[in-house]
């Protein structure tokens, strides 16, 4: 019998890439916050995207990950949009 040294929690391929693109959005979207000059409206904004990602970080439906993720791309081009116009 073949021993394995990965936990029994471990990810497969495919949630390990979909980890790392969250991730990625994730900081994105912390980096483009901190761009925003008023600090009123970064800590909001850091707060609500804190809440976002924490509400929905045990969700494990594949289908469910790729449409939030989409949704929080959307958002973080919205926002790096928003502070290209107001430059």
């Amino acid at each position: 019998m073949a021993v394995t040294r990965l936990p029994t929690a471990a990810l497969s391929l495919k949630q390990f890439l979909h980890r790392q693109k969250v991730l990625e959005i994730y900081r994105n979207m912390f980096r483009t916050i901190r761009q925003i000059p008023d600090p009123a409206d970064q800590k909001y904004l850091r707060g609500w995207a804190r809440d976002e990602f924490k509400r929905n970080k045990n969700a494990t439906d594949p289908d469910a990950i790729r449409m939030m993720m989409t949704q929080a791309k959307n958002h973080l081009e919205e926002l790096q949009r928003s502070l290209a116009l107001a430059r």
